[in-house]
């Protein structure tokens, strides 16, 4: 896994933006972790908690669902989803985490809503701990991809409507 992130653009205004965090209940503290960095990422780039809106799901299965259902409210410029799957016994986590990451990006394509796949699939306690309340806590990237992604959407959907009103998207 690359710890070479790159940063957000400091020259983008994300505060007016309305965010969705998913967030599963299995595996809470870990997850916990994710949603308290990322809202507290929101909220020192300027986004008001009123435009964040935070929906608790039983686990990571569940939450491409209540993502696609967001997106399709259009009242969200970007969604967050957020686990944490550890491995077992059984190739379980595998499935999860195949299942809603092409879930997600399907999602992301059909509504052009950003969805960040913030569902963290680990091999061991050790690796999720890391990830989310360590020294690799991603938390706070997975909301710097949900403003730099609405940011960008935004300015391309400006762009298509400008496009198909001006008669340039015609052949």
């Amino acid at each position: 896994m690359s710890l070479d992130k790159g940063k957000m653009p400091k020259k983008i205004d994300v505060s007016q933006y309305r965010y969705a965090i998913v967030a599963s209940r299995f595996n809470k503290k870990y997850v916990d972790a994710l949603v308290k960095d990322a809202v507290k990422t929101f909220n020192e780039h300027g986004v008001d908690s009123k435009n964040i809106k935070l929906v608790r799901v039983p686990g990571a299965g569940e939450v491409p669902h209540v993502c696609n259902m967001l997106a399709e409210t259009c009242q969200y410029d970007a969604v967050i989803a957020l686990g944490v799957v550890i491995a077992g016994d059984t190739p379980h986590h595998l499935i999860i985490a195949h299942s809603t990451a092409n879930a997600l990006q399907q999602i992301a394509v059909s509504t052009t809503v950003p969805m960040i796949n913030g569902i963290v699939v680990t091999e061991n306690e050790e690796q999720a701990k890391a990830r989310t309340v360590g020294k690799i806590a991603r938390g706070a990237e997975f909301a710097e991809c949900a403003m730099e992604m609405a940011w960008h959407a935004a300015v391309l959907l400006d762009e298509i409507t400008e496009s198909q009103e001006s008669g340039e998207g015609e052949k």
